[in-house]
């Protein structure tokens, strides 16, 4: 049971509208729990969509680079919510294989399975920033050969970011959504 719990219909007209617009066009379920929480403060909410839907929609980064770090970031979290999300919604859209998905929660998710060498740079990274808050010259030297200065920033932003929401899912102890990829048993 959620520790705050997420608004249910009939939303107030604003929340409605809002909410709406945090989810893709045409997706038939309920709005996400998370945003659905979120939008018991609208303010806090409509500050981080910008930022979030930035990411999303509007990014520098290749997509499956972006799920790539989503899923390694959420997943190093232990966020079992964000990562079942963006597998179910995302993964397979931007090309990858169940096989990389699952790859991602695992200890060495380059162990067994085949990346492209920047893909492999980018889970690195994202191991780096997660065990010490910072990159090695060699995972930024490795980042560097693949991606220009607004994409590494972008990089950095995005960990941070999905970072900062598999906080706000694990604190509020968010079920998982009823349709979303389940977290592989460790």
């Amino acid at each position: 049971m959620p520790r705050i719990e997420p608004l249910d219909p009939p939303y107030p007209a604003p929340i409605e509208q809002a909410l709406r617009r945090w989810m893709p066009p045409g997706v038939e379920h309920e709005p996400l729990a998370l945003f659905r929480v979120l939008h018991r403060n609208p303010d806090l909410a409509s500050r981080m969509f910008a930022l979030g839907a930035g990411l999303l929609a509007h990014g520098l980064l290749p997509d499956i680079d972006r799920e790539i770090v989503i899923a390694r970031t959420t997943a190093r979290a232990g966020c079992a919510y964000e990562w079942g999300v963006h597998a179910a919604a995302f993964s397979q859209q931007v090309g990858l294989t169940p096989e990389q998905v699952r790859a991602t929660t695992d200890t060495d998710p380059t162990s067994r399975t085949s990346w492209q060498p920047r893909h492999a740079a980018l889970l690195r990274a994202v191991d780096e920033l997660h065990d010490g808050a910072r990159l090695s010259p060699t995972a930024w030297n490795d980042l560097r050969e693949h991606y220009e200065e607004a994409q590494l920033l972008e990089f950095l932003v995005l960990a941070g970011w999905y970072r900062t929401i598999s906080y706000l899912a694990n604190g509020l102890l968010l079920d998982e959504e009823p349709w979303a990829t389940p977290f592989p048993a460790r």
